[in-house]
């Protein structure tokens, strides 16, 4: 019979997250100051990795069987898990990168977020941008409701009517967030709408990654025949934004930020704590 671990990490390992979870921000800093139109996004998969080894970790997506990348890069109608190559962004592309850095000790992080580039038909980059903007607080709104949840489950019903609020908007409902510690994917999963059950407890140790998955249009997808990429059936546009998020004895923390989601707290009136 199989041993089951805590999904709770203690004092000790929770600082030992700190350092691959700021390898990972620093490899989307450098994937935002690269990414333009006319770049490839195997060159912002070179962009990503070189982060990551710069800060003494290495890329932890190549460690998922079949996958050679540091990133994922979907661009459009592809929501997740899109494989890095010689495609060219264009004007008004949607693109959302996910990484994620592994320690030397074996402590992993994993963060995602989308960027509109400029230009192309001014009415499909402003929906663009909305839904964008629309994604990425509905994190925000998750990880505050963490820091005050008694169980998990409550966060995703917090994501899920902070988007309903927003307009009409489509929420994976197949792919969502999950635990992260020695794994980069850990029970317990972590959902982006709401569920009858409670969930576990929130309480210190517990580390997960909430990364909402949202579209334009309706949250039905199919994977492309490479095995891979995730694409909605109705070709609408998707976005994804994710974070690692600590809880600790002090408050929570925000792996994957650099000021540990001091600014996208700040509205919520919160102030995250760095794990002692």
């Amino acid at each position: 019979m199989g041993v089951r671990r805590s999904i709770y990490k203690s004092p000790a390992q929770l600082r030992l997250m700190v350092e691959p979870g700021l390898a990972t921000a620093a490899s989307l800093d450098a994937v935002e100051a690269a990414i333009l139109v006319g770049v490839t996004t195997l060159d912002l998969d070179a962009a990503a990795e070189r982060a990551i080894r710069a800060a003494g970790d290495k890329p932890n997506f190549p460690l998922e069987r079949g996958y050679f990348h540091t990133i994922c890069a979907s661009i459009n109608d592809e929501v997740v898990h899109g494989i890095p190559g010689a495609r060219v962004l264009e004007p008004g592309d949607i693109v959302s990168i996910d990484s994620g850095a592994i320690s030397p000790e074996g402590w992993n992080g994993d963060a995602a977020r989308s960027f509109v580039l400029p230009g192309g038909d001014s009415a499909t980059a402003a929906q663009r941008e909305e839904l964008n903007r629309v994604t990425e607080q509905s994190l925000w709104h998750g990880i505050a409701a963490l820091s005050r949840a008694v169980h998990l489950n409550e966060v995703g019903a917090e994501i899920e009517d902070y988007i309903l609020s927003q307009g009409r908007y489509g929420i994976l409902t197949d792919y969502v967030g999950h635990g992260i510690g020695r794994r980069m994917h850990e029970d317990p999963p972590v959902f982006n709408y709401a569920v009858r059950e409670r969930g576990p407890e929130v309480k210190p140790g517990l580390v997960v990654c909430i990364e909402p998955m949202v579209t334009l249009g309706g949250a039905d997808t199919y994977i492309r025949s490479d095995g891979w990429i995730i694409v909605t059936e109705d070709g609408s546009a998707a976005s994804h934004w994710e974070h690692t998020v600590a809880v600790h004895a002090d408050g929570i923390w925000v792996l994957t930020a650099e000021d540990g989601g001091a600014a996208g707290l700040a509205p919520f009136g919160i102030e995250p704590v760095r794990p002692a």
